[in-house]
């Protein structure tokens, strides 16, 4: 074996270590439970404004706090009681094999701007 294959190999089995040491690391983190959110602590709700700008609805205990995200940090904007929040219903999340299953049974035709938009809302007030 000639020195620049003796270096391959070389570079090759420690950058295979490397990564199975990470995905040991990772999976042993994951296990013990680092990263995941405890106590009182929930995201009701996001609204992305543009690429680098969000509002979010984060609750802490019974309140609500209305944050803005943008490139400058975040900004706390308002808060509610959760009581408040409630009432409204929330939007079903639907998988993305709901909406290729949706996109695949419908017609091969392209839609009219009207019923691009009826499909758009929600079934409750869909219009005749």
């Amino acid at each position: 074996m000639t020195s620049y294959s003796g270096y391959l190999l070389e570079t090759i089995v420690t950058l295979l270590a490397v990564c199975a040491l990470a995905v040991a690391v990772l999976w042993a983190a994951r296990r013990v439970g680092l990263g995941r959110p405890t106590g009182p602590l929930e995201l009701r709700g996001r609204l992305s404004l543009d690429a680098r700008r969000a509002i979010y609805l984060v609750e802490v205990a019974d309140r609500i706090f209305v944050l803005g995200a943008s490139e400058a940090g975040i900004t706390k904007l308002g808060e509610v009681g959760a009581s408040e929040l409630a009432a409204v219903p929330a939007e079903p999340i639907r998988s993305f094999a709901d909406i290729l299953t949706r996109t695949f049974a419908r017609e091969r035709r392209p839609l009219s701007v009207r019923e691009a938009h009826r499909e758009s809302l929600p079934e409750k007030t869909k219009e005749p």
